[in-house]
């Protein structure tokens, strides 16, 4: 189509149609075609309303400018950009375009309309503006006037923050020379002062690109790096917020859409990035650096410079770092705490650059791209690595085992480089016992990925036996037994746990019961012997006195309130030994007979790890508030909680859960809102984990109280992701009684469970031989059908789910019998069609009405009798097919039973069919003889 009028009228009715779209398209085919101006105004004009339908303010605005453009005095033009210019917040513009359509039709009513509204909304901003000016003016004087009350700035300061997260009052307080104001807050020294204009600056950045780079600019990246360097961490964290909230603008995120504002040009941001990455970088070497501020610099690398999504080819910041970075990463991770030069450091300093350096491998696209890393990464090591100069030497030590933290491959590489092993064998032999640890954690790291650590199964062990022999140092000792440990329990190794220790595990295990009660030593021993623990309680005696010393379970405990992944994943794997909640192969007894009889080991069970001691040792953590601990561990920051931590804590809540005594102990003490993030977020194995313990809690317990407000509709998902048939019998039985507790609490529940897809699920398992998992399932779907998308299932043509739910009403099982009767009973309440549908699903239906009404069971019976009434009642021609069978003489004789306390609900009901059926005139009253 190439006549731009034609293709006008059929924009025009795509526009009539409100297919704003479509009818956009065609007016711009036309405005392309057109050679007439007169012809252009309109197009533009129209394609201006096309873009106000579709709220694209901006576009419309400058359609309708377009237009006035040719034809000044086009009075739709100028209403629709006064329309645009409003959305947009421009007022004064919009104001100006409707004072002119009004001067053009001075009777339009609507145009008289526009101008008072606007009118009124200018008013309004300027006395919002007004004002806003007059209280940023008025915090000010009162936060720089030394002499004001105390109570006074804290209220100014809170005031502040609060105004700069808004739109109008960021503005305001730039405008009118704020930054600079809250610079001379900062330089008060006053902490308070300092913490409320770093956060105010904050928000002022907050989704504003062209503010956010002239406050960067005016406060300079050199300053803002020196305050996240203080040894405040209030402050630290807070200018870290700050930097973090400035790199998220200039990398283009957390934009939000706000009209009225027209974002200022900015400038290629590459380079604002580039300076914060190189100042990041130097701050990582700086003695003048506090620990905190390291940790900062490190987080803010971590986040910002690997890739988010690895489909996005430029990885041009990684190289950047990688390149005039990675051995600054490398002398932080090479550090040595007890040395006299170490740089100022946190527990988790050299692990978060470990992490650091593993995301930046991970990042890289090519094998040229990641022997460059390794190059970079050998050289550096190797020019520390002097046999003249063992501090110096120790370094390159420490920067293997900080890579093998983090890239485990390249740090396989690394030990095997030339001169590295020899060292490790000659720290190994030396008499400083600094040396030696160094040597042993180098080890320990090396053990991480056993699979893979081919170079540490042939060599390690030797060095790691020989420096537990021969060290009088007990830190040492227990480092070393650390790494023989995790040699010792690894799949498919010779090194067992006792050959390692030689017989002293309960000693060893003792040594690290007392350093972990002594808070008086140092926090990295302490860490060192819940490590030890870890593999310790693979043996049963140890766990045992483990559990008995309250002590020891106390101090572990408080420890693991730490913010250290190592500790948390040490201390979920000594509860996981403890109470047995590993998973255990079972033995074949025919494979146990052949492995004897071809002279090969069998292992046995240990005593202490039957049952009975099993759930002792549960009552003694329970007793000893492991719960209470598991729930602050549950807590901890994502980086420091891994999915593996996550697997083992849910693991111990399963076994916490086995005893239906000790389940309100568990919800009192937060158990049950501990365990929805792991049945949430996690490993595969975890998530079941958690969720069969949340299923065990919802099953008998009030969800209410387990799992107050909103809370437990968190729950439903993980039960219902338990109807599955991977899971087995016990994990399907107890999810169907969690569910069957909830849908029978609200109806917002069951809706709930509803469009979590459980029903059928939940109607598969009606269909089980087994028992308990029938019965179960069938009491969930009798709450379920009190719902109306529950009903409408049974109600939907061409399926068998009534008919189901009726030979289950003449199953023998009592409790099956009764569910599936509470189920009939509501679905025919509710829906009349469902009884005629009732006698046409199965001819046996009548038979089993029959059985229902003269059960033994009152409840069955009630049932029963109030089917037959809702078949009575719902059309005369069934209730004549009811008459004329034996149910009527049924009901006469139950109805005609003197009054009875105990059973008048179910004479009464009777009574009902009866009079109904005297109603409609298919009985005649009874007379009394």
């Amino acid at each position: 189509m190439e006549d731009p009028i034609q293709l006008k009228e059929e924009g025009n009715k795509y526009f009539q149609a409100s297919d704003y779209e479509k009818a956009a398209q065609s007016y711009t085919q036309a405005i392309k075609l057109s050679k007439d101006k007169a012809l252009q105004a309109v197009l533009y004009r129209n394609r201006a309303a096309c873009f106000l339908k579709k709220e694209e303010y901006a576009k419309a605005a400058s359609d309708a400018s377009r237009a006035i453009d040719i034809n000044s005095s086009d009075i739709k033009a100028l209403y629709r950009r006064s329309q645009a210019l409003e959305k947009l917040g421009k007022l004064d513009q919009a104001f100006k375009d409707a004072q002119k359509c009004a001067t053009i039709e001075p009777r339009n009513k609507n145009f008289q309309e526009t101008l008072r509204r606007l009118g009124a909304d200018i008013q309004e901003k300027l006395r919002i503006q007004f004002s806003t000016d007059l209280r940023v003016q008025k915090m000010f004087e009162i936060l720089l006037d030394e002499n004001s009350e105390k109570e006074k700035r804290e209220k100014a300061a809170n005031n502040l923050i609060v105004l700069g997260r808004e739109e109008a009052g960021a503005e305001r307080i730039f405008q009118n020379n704020g930054v600079s104001l809250l610079l001379q807050l900062i330089e008060t020294k006053n902490a308070e002062l300092i913490l409320a204009a770093v956060r105010t600056l904050s928000g002022m950045c907050t989704g504003h690109k062209a503010r956010a780079t002239a406050i960067l600019h005016y406060l300079g990246i050199d300053n803002i790096c020196m305050w996240m360097s203080v040894d405040n961490e209030e402050i630290s964290l807070a200018v870290c917020n700050l930097l973090q909230t400035i790199t998220d603008c200039l990398l283009g995120q957390g934009k939000e859409e706000q009209h009225g504002k027209e974002e200022a040009l900015v400038l290629d941001t590459k380079k604002d990035l580039r300076m914060i990455t190189t100042r990041l970088l130097d701050m990582l070497v700086s003695k003048k650096v506090s620990g905190q501020g390291r940790d900062r610099a490190l987080n803010l690398l971590n986040k910002n410079i690997p890739r988010k999504d690895l489909k996005d080819h430029d990885n041009s910041r990684t190289i950047f770092v990688i390149d005039n970075g990675l051995k600054k990463i490398l002398k932080v991770v090479g550090q040595i705490p007890e040395m006299s030069d170490c740089l100022p450091l946190t527990e988790n300093t050299q692990l978060t650059a470990s992490v650091l350096l593993n995301k930046l491998y991970d990042d890289l696209r090519c094998d040229p791209e990641r022997d460059n890393y390794r190059v970079i990464c050998e050289e550096y090591i190797k020019s520390k690595i002097d046999p003249q100069n063992m501090d110096k030497t120790l370094h390159a030590i420490q920067m293997v085992s900080g890579v093998l933290q983090g890239p485990f491959d390249l740090g396989n590489k690394l030990l095997g480089m030339k001169g590295v092993m020899e060292m490790m064998v000659a720290l190994c032999g030396s008499e400083r016992e600094i040396d030696q640890l160094v040597a042993v954690e180098a080890l320990i790291h090396a053990s991480t990925k056993l699979s893979r650590a081919t170079f540490i199964i042939s060599n390690g062990v030797t060095l790691l036996k020989e420096i537990y022999k021969k060290t009088k140092n007990e830190k040492i000792k227990i480092r070393a037994l650390v790494g023989l440990c995790k040699l010792g329990s690894a799949g498919g190794t010779d090194y067992g746990l006792r050959q390692f220790a030689e017989g002293s595990t309960e000693k060893l295990a003792k040594q690290c019961r007392k350093w972990l009660c002594n808070t008086t030593i140092d926090a990295r021993t302490r860490k060192w012997a819940v490590e030890g623990l870890a593999y310790l309680t693979l043996d049963a005696d140890v766990k045992d006195d483990f559990v008995e010393d309250e002590q020891a379970l106390q101090a572990m405990f408080e420890l693991a309130k730490m913010s250290d992944k190592t500790i948390l994943y040490s201390v979920a794997s000594a509860l996981v030994n403890c109470s047995n909640s590993y998973d255990t192969k079972e033995l074949v007894p025919e494979l146990v007979q052949l492995a004897k009889f071809s002279k090969q080991h069998v292992p046995e069970e240990h005593p202490k790890d039957k049952k009975d001691f099993v759930v002792k040792r549960v009552k003694r953590l329970l007793k000893a508030g492991v719960v209470s601990a598991l729930a602050c561990m549950v807590k901890a920051d994502s980086a420091i909680l891994t999915d593996q931590s996550k697997e083992l804590i849910a693991r111990v809540f399963l076994a916490l859960c086995e005893d239906p005594k000790d389940r309100g102990t568990i919800i009192a003490q937060g158990g049950g809102k501990a365990l929805i993030p792991l049945a949430l977020e996690g490993t595969d194995v975890g998530k079941i984990k958690a969720s069969h313990a949340l299923a065990k809690i919802a099953a008998i317990s009030n969800p209410d109280i387990a799992f107050p407000g909103e809370r437990v509709y968190e729950v439903v998902r993980p039960l219902v992701s338990l109807l599955n048939t991977e899971r087995d019998g016990l994990q399907n039985y107890e999810a169907l009684l969690g569910l069957t507790n909830f849908s029978g609490r609200s109806d917002k529940l069951r809706m709930k469970i509803v469009k979590e897809k459980a029903l059928p699920d939940i109607e598969n398992y009606m269909f089980e031989n087994h028992d308990q998992l029938r019965q179960a399932a069938t009491e969930c779907m009798c709450n379920l059908v009190v719902n109306k998308e529950g009903q409408e299932r049974f109600v939907a043509d061409g399926n068998d789910r009534l008919k189901l739910v009726v030979l289950l009403c003449g199953e023998d099982d009592e409790k099956v019998q009764r569910a599936a009767a509470g189920a009939l009973a509501m679905l025919t309440a509710a829906q009349k069609k469902l009884c005629s549908k009732m006698t046409e699903v199965t001819t046996q239906w009548l038979e089993i009405l029959q059985r229902l009404c003269l059960h033994d069971n009152m409840e069955v019976q009630h049932r029963g009798l109030v089917i037959t009434f809702n078949l009575i009642s719902a059309d005369k021609e069934l209730a004549k097919k009811v008459v004329e069978t034996e149910l009527l003489e049924i009901l006469t004789f139950i109805g005609k039973q003197e009054d009875d306390p105990k059973k008048q609900h179910i004479i009464n009901v009777a009574r009902d069919c009866l009079t109904k059926c005297m109603d409609y005139g298919l009985i005649k009253p009874l007379s009394r003889a």
